[in-house]
């Protein structure tokens, strides 16, 4: 039975020039696990507010949406629900079972029967064991997670999701997907998924909505999705979006039925490709003598009374590397990069950038062509009503020549793809877009030192490509980045050095293809398929290649 169908539906922004959604349409069957996915800024996370009332953007609207057949979006908040991108924002309450019981509050539910929902929705999500903790307590998953739970207890028919996984670890984030899909399957509920990780939503999907320009180019079922992009369009930017198993496939091409998963991928190479070496050759990392960043037997905590959350950190970051550092939520990761930036200071150990003592950049000396740290939230690093404002901003502070300023924004907003988004108000933007238009600002202060705090979140694939260009041109020109990251893939593609953040201190660094390789759950998805015949291939590209150069192809 279908429960919505959009027709026809265009709506744009006050003052944009270009539509953020244009005549779509699509129907949604009632029961349906619908994946929706696209470059940033195709209109995405538009087309999803539009369909829930409460959270519908200004602007004009033409088209209809019919749900469940009356001719527009029910005024009813608990009949469809929506989880946002960011695990921090829609908690409004100090205690867990505040929050699972807040929205029933609200829609003015007898106090027995919210605490019967509570209860069960607690249990059903495994929430007891944390059911009276505090909210600013919680991990990134269990935030996340507890968002799910507070809409669901409310019990709607619609459960739109706005890329959930985006902040949280790769564990994290398969557990949350496991709970979309047992709701999916147990409760029958439809649920409409944004993301950008599609790895492991797509073999879950009964269908894929992919966009392009506000327009949906294709919706079909997942395992048609990434054969018919290539037909479309061989070097389509979305195809270096699709999960690793239809990469692989398409790079070979071996032909056959498009696999989804790490077990269908492993089934396809084996049955195609045979290989006469059990790995791939490792170069030695040769790296800049100098350290550039140093941490010396580091101890931090944020209350005398608090337990520590780095507990003698000790680590070297060479000149002109890039160094991920991985990790669970809540492990310290963003802590250590908040201590190397000297936006914290530990009680015990040392600091080094550059050779000398944090303690001895006076001044703001620091941050003037030394340092430039972009946080996790790109909102942060805006304060004006505009992105070209802000860089102007940034530009007067390092007292840039007036007659420079235009030529250096135009060359760094061109290389970052973000000079039509200049005159936008930083808070219009998509997550993708301000992130992209954040880096331009903190790169235009000149910094000898990068400091990237989950870089690729709300990026699609084409995006990180370009990103990872343009930290190689960095490289190039001799900056230093240390980059906290929960994106494996990312991490093995970019990546001069990995470490593993755990227990409060690195307990592991080695190259990507040392570091992924004997990994089950930090490592990617490819290394997952390939291993048993490469085990160091940890990319799609060098799976690619290994099946490629196999001079023995079945």
């Amino acid at each position: 039975m279908e429960l919505f169908r959009v027709e026809d539906l265009s709506f744009r922004y006050p003052m944009a020039e270009k539509d953020a959604v244009s005549h779509a349409d699509f129907s949604l069957e009632s029961g349906e696990f619908a994946v929706l996915c696209g470059p940033s800024g195709c209109g995405k996370s538009t087309l999803l507010r539009l369909l829930k009332k409460e959270t519908a953007p200004v602007g004009d609207k033409t088209g209809r949406i019919i749900y469940g057949g009356e001719a527009d979006v029910p005024a009813d908040a608990g009949r469809i629900g929506f989880v946002g991108q960011n695990p921090e924002s829609q908690i409004v309450t100090d205690k867990v079972w505040h929050e699972l019981a807040f929205g029933l509050e609200n829609l003015g539910v007898p106090a027995c029967v919210i605490r019967r929902r509570v209860g069960e929705m607690a249990n059903f999500f495994g929430i007891q064991d944390w059911f009276r903790q505090r909210t600013d307590e919680l991990s990134g998953g269990q935030k996340q997670l507890l968002n799910l739970a507070s809409v669901m207890v409310m019990q709607p028919e619609l459960l739109i999701l706005d890329e959930p996984t985006g902040q949280l670890d790769p564990i994290a984030a398969s557990d949350f997907i496991a709970a979309l899909r047992k709701i999916n399957l147990e409760l029958g509920l439809t649920v409409l998924l944004a993301e950008h990780r599609l790895e492991e939503v797509f073999p879950i999907a009964d269908r894929v909505l992919l966009m392009e320009d506000g327009r949906i180019l294709l919706n079909d079922c997942p395992r048609n999705i990434g054969p018919r992009l290539s037909k479309l369009d061989p070097f389509h930017p979305m195809l270096s979006a699709m999960p690793s198993a239809v990469r692989i496939w398409q790079g070979t091409g071996a032909g056959g039925e498009c696999p989804l998963t790490v077990r269908e991928g492993r089934d396809f190479l084996k049955r195609n490709f045979k290989s006469r070496a059990k790995s791939l050759p490792l170069p030695e990392y040769k790296h800049d003598d100098a350290v550039f960043v140093e941490m010396k037997n580091v101890w931090f905590r944020y209350g005398r009374d608090l337990p520590d959350i780095l507990r003698g950190v000790s680590a070297k970051v060479y000149s002109g590397e890039l160094f991920c550092i991985l990790g669970g939520n809540g492990a310290g990761k963003t802590t250590a990069l908040n201590v190397i930036a000297g936006l914290e200071r530990p009680y015990r150990g040392r600091v080094n950038i550059g050779g000398k003592p944090i303690r001895e950049y006076k001044g703001g000396e620091l941050y003037r062509r030394n340092l430039a740290f972009l946080p996790q939230d790109p909102q942060n690093v805006f304060a004006h009503d505009t992105v070209r404002a802000d860089i102007f901003e940034i530009l007067e502070t390092l007292e840039t020549p007036k007659q420079e300023r235009d030529e250096r924004i135009g060359k760094t907003a061109g290389e970052l793809g973000v000079s039509h988004l200049l005159d936008r108000h930083p808070y219009d933007l998509s997550g993708g877009e301000a992130q992209k238009c954040a880096l331009t600002k903190v790169l235009l202060s000149e910094p000898k030192l990068l400091l990237l705090d989950e870089p690729t979140k709300g990026l699609d694939a084409w995006a990180k490509h370009g990103l990872l260009e343009i930290l190689n041109g960095l490289k190039d020109r001799g900056l230093t980045i240390i980059c906290v990251t929960h994106d494996i893939e990312f991490a093995a593609e970019a990546a001069d050095r990995c470490a593993l953040f755990f227990d409060g201190e690195f307990i592991s660094e080695d190259t990507p293809e040392r570091f992924f390789a004997e990994n089950s759950f930090y490592t990617t998805a490819a290394n997952r398929m390939a291993r048993e015949l490469w085990s160091n291939a940890v990319t799609c590209g060098q799976v690619i290649e290994c099946c490629l150069s196999a001079g023995d192809k079945t």
